[in-house]
């Protein structure tokens, strides 16, 4: 049995639009795996449009995905403390943006929202990070909440060292291994991966 059945995840989203191809079927899968998933969205996700698809469409599959009418406010995303616990908070993607923000304590999107109220409950937040520079002006913010207690990462590594060589992008296919692994009080090992293909 999956140890994830039964579980109440909540599954942010920010804006590292090119990422979504890789999240929607992990999104799935703990759905498949028996876990309720509740979508929490950023605005940047709820309201832009890209090459890699628009903003509505992401939200009518996500629906679909989830079953959940996606939160899309801090008012709605606020109560997953104190009267809608989650067992575990997952962001992915976690923008260089918001991981900035979330390691500063600013609170200005329903997903950070989320997230401090999780991290209220002393349960666990899972990031899978998609970032150009967390090799970069980003880096301190990363290690921060590297080090920050009930804070767990999905491994990540370096996407394209000599194209983008301050990027750092989480292997969304670990997802679930790293919230098993939250769920328990473990951060999934190792997390420096290689992830450029050689």
């Amino acid at each position: 049995m999956s140890k994830l059945k039964g579980k109440v995840i909540g599954f942010g989203l920010t804006g590292s639009h090119c990422t979504y191809h890789e999240v929607f079927p992990i999104m799935q899968e703990l759905v498949d795996l028996g876990a309720t998933v509740i979508p929490v969205l950023s605005y940047t996700v709820q309201n832009t449009d890209t090459r890699f698809g628009d903003a509505v469409d992401h939200l009518k599959k996500i629906e679909e995905i989830t079953g959940e009418k996606p939160i899309l406010t801090i008012p709605d995303a606020e109560p997953l403390g104190p009267k809608r616990p989650l067992d575990c908070m997952v962001i992915a993607p976690l923008t260089g943006n918001s991981t900035s923000k979330f390691a500063n304590a600013l609170t200005d999107s329903p997903v950070l929202m989320a997230a401090k109220a999780t991290l209220r409950n002393e349960n666990p937040v899972v990031l899978a990070v998609s970032t150009n520079d967390a090799l970069g002006l980003n880096g301190v913010n990363v290690m921060r909440l590297m080090a920050t207690k009930n804070i767990y990462f999905v491994p990540l590594g370096q996407d394209h060292p000599f194209k983008k060589p301050n990027s750092l992008v989480a292997d969304m296919k670990l997802i679930p291994e790293t919230i098993e692994a939250a769920l328990e009080g473990k951060q999934r090992q190792p997390v420096l991966i290689e992830r450029y293909p050689n």
